[in-house]
């Protein structure tokens, strides 16, 4: 069967009679079962092909909606009806979810095919997707690499071709770190442009659900889907979603863009990787477009407020797993008191109980206010200067990862993990949308993507600068 890399392929496929739903998920099927990325961790083989035989109908008839013939795989943190969700967490074994998330429902009415969901780090926790029950994912481009996390299972499916796109979260780079490292587009939305309704929170005020696809034409159209108001979600904005996919690839006039110094000159970026940003600025400023470099003074803050940030809302959001609800449940309980120590201390991996203790700590009395109230009034600074950056600018254009993969085990140190998340936490902190997009490819064979980030609600605007930058700087 042809390669298909964009669902418009696909639906020109259908339309030439070369095609069906049927035959193009036996295909991706196909493509799992001799995978050994450890992507998928559970197929839906009997329901999704009930369903691609369905919308092979619809489209016989003419009914089709926008999403035939897009099979989409789900991460192991979003709601689908009557299928498992663990968060790759020992502590949710057995649990079935007995709703679809709000993303998921708009994807189905839209006749996507859910094919699948997919591995990640636990409760979304990690940079790398080593932390999962079930076993890390590797790098389909190098074995030996990591994919990068929480989203790794996300992003590896994408690159390796094992379904059309994915839906990914994204806290602090979940969707973008892994995107760069896997070589394909990840997507992270303003806060609130996504109902939560159906994701496993962790850091509530940071979670944003996006899609991992292989080009932008895709996740413009996806995420005029999943897009929008939510009445389960009262954090989901009402701002009006545009038509994305009518306006992408445009001519733009000249782009006033901002890359700030200090993540330019980050000690913590590979040379290669620097060296080819530069040269990309260079493009840039041969096309006619602006860019300045502008100083953005609280990089080094980035990290620690949104650690002592995330990781209170993780205490907080984790405490329902107890063993008294549902999930997994210690046998060597006796008491209410055994009940959760033990399950809790079985149940959770070494990375989630590390992050529950710290933000259990910088909530507790004797320092709340010296890191959690500290934190939230440096969030504000964060935000207010990312604000003041955008009266001028259109664009802040910035690395998405310090480094292209690296190996499997090969980070011992939680802080140098943590410290992964550089150039991708500033969108999280201050709720601005942001993309990775691959246009790097390093002399160790291992692609590395350069990340965008617009002002709140600008999905618009950033869909079509990413867009153009795509056909421009290749």
């Amino acid at each position: 069967m042809d390669s298909y890399n964009s669902l418009s392929d696909i639906q020109s496929a259908f339309i030439s009679g070369n095609l069906s739903c049927v035959e193009l998920l036996k295909h991706y099927l196909e493509k799992i079962s001799v995978s050994k990325s450890n992507a998928f961790i559970e197929v839906y083989k009997e329901s999704a092909l009930k369903r691609a035989a369905e919308v092979d109908e619809k489209l016989k008839a003419g009914t089709a909606k926008k999403l035939a013939g897009l099979i989409i795989g789900v991460k192991d943190n979003i709601c689908v009806k009557n299928k498992s969700l663990t968060a790759s967490s020992k502590i949710l074994e057995n649990f079935n979810s007995v709703y679809n998330s709000t993303a998921v429902e708009r994807l189905l009415n839209e006749d996507a095919i859910i094919i699948g969901r997919l591995n990640c780090d636990e409760f979304a926790m990690g940079s790398s997707n080593e932390n999962s029950i079930y076993g890390p994912v590797l790098n389909p481009h190098d074995v030996t690499k990591v994919p990068g996390g929480s989203s790794g299972g996300s992003a590896a499916a994408v690159a390796e071709g094992l379904c059309l796109a994915t839906l990914g979260s994204d806290t602090g780079g979940s969707i973008r770190q892994p995107a760069s490292f896997c070589g394909v587009v990840g997507f992270k939305p303003s806060y609130g442009r996504v109902s939560r309704h159906g994701l496993i929170a962790y850091g509530s005020s940071f979670d944003q659900i996006g899609p991992l696809t292989k080009n932008i034409d895709d996740t413009a159209i996806i995420m005029e889907v999943i897009a929008g108001q939510d009445d389960y979600d009262s954090t989901s904005s009402n701002e009006p979603v545009p038509e994305y996919s009518k306006s992408l690839n445009p001519d733009p006039t000249p782009l006033k863009i901002a890359v700030p110094s200090e993540y330019l000159n980050s000690d913590a970026i590979d040379n290669e990787i620097r060296e080819d940003f530069k040269n990309k600025i260079a493009q840039l400023k041969k096309l006619g477009h602006m860019v300045k470099e502008v100083s953005f003074p609280y990089v080094d803050s980035l990290i620690p407020t949104y650690y002592v940030l995330t990781t209170a809302e993780a205490s907080s959001n984790l405490a329902r797993y107890d063993g008294a609800h549902y999930g997994y449940r210690s046998e060597n309980s006796k008491d209410i008191e055994t009940t959760y120590f033990k399950t809790r201390s079985e149940g959770f991996g070494l990375e989630v109980k590390r992050r529950i203790m710290l933000g259990t700590f910088v909530l507790s009395a004797g320092y709340y206010d010296a890191y959690y109230t500290k934190a939230l009034r440096v969030r504000r600074l964060i935000k207010n200067k990312t604000d003041e950056l955008f009266k001028d600018h259109d664009l802040i254009l910035l690395p998405t990862a310090p480094t292209t993969a690296f190996g499997l085990n090969e980070i011992k140190d939680p802080i140098k993990m943590y410290l992964q998340d550089i150039f991708t936490v500033h969108a999280n902190i201050a709720g601005n949308p942001a993309i990775s997009i691959p246009l790097g490819n390093h002399t160790n064979n291992m692609p590395f993507g350069i990340q965008l980030m617009t002002n709140k609600f600008e999905e618009e605007k950033l869909l079509a600068c990413a867009s153009y930058m795509m056909n421009e700087l290749n």
